[in-house]
């Protein structure tokens, strides 16, 4: 079987593949849902689980109609959704990598393309990443997130004084 430190990775790569992707408008989720599974399908695993829902005001989570199912609308700029790739072991481990993310327009040549701004601003577990299974683009993309993550939520720990969250956010998000 695939040891922890390798399913960890596959589904952060999952996850990193879906968030990072560029897509044209009025792109279904389900069409694009299998860029969050192929690390996965490339060893032979899966998840049986959708890969994110909509977020919205009323309901807060699971709000139809955004998400990566074959019954939900095209994905449109605005809209929010999780993308949340996993991998679960019977009786040994579950993983679930899951990031909230708003859909934007890409800058792209021709427009209109659209992409995820991941906005949750989370660092992953760095014990379980392996960096050998990941492409350079999957890791310039991470340490982009990570530099997001410091700017972003730095700052604002350093204001309101939490000096070991800021220690800790530092050593969670180096490249």
């Amino acid at each position: 079987p695939v040891p922890l430190q390798e399913a960890y990775t596959r589904v952060l790569m999952g996850n990193i593949d879906l968030s990072r992707l560029v897509f044209p408008s009025n792109t279904a989720g389900g069409t694009v849902e299998s860029f969050a599974r192929r690390a996965l399908w490339d060893v032979g695993l899966n998840y049986g689980h959708g890969t994110g829902h909509g977020i919205g005001n009323f309901l807060s989570v699971h709000e139809w109609p955004v998400g990566f199912q074959s019954n939900n609308v095209p994905l449109a700029a605005g809209m929010f959704t999780s993308i949340e790739p996993g991998y679960y072991r019977d009786g040994e481990f579950g993983i679930r990598i899951e990031d909230i993310a708003l859909v934007v327009e890409a800058q792209t040549k021709e427009k209109p393309f659209l992409t995820f701004e991941v906005i949750s601003l989370v660092p992953y577990d760095r014990n379980l990443i392996d960096l050998s299974l990941m492409s350079p683009e999957q890791i310039q993309y991470l340490n982009s997130y990570y530099k997001r993550i410091r700017e972003r939520v730095g700052p604002e720990l350093q204001r309101q004084q939490l000096e070991e969250a800021y220690k800790w956010l530092q050593e969670s998000t180096k490249p």
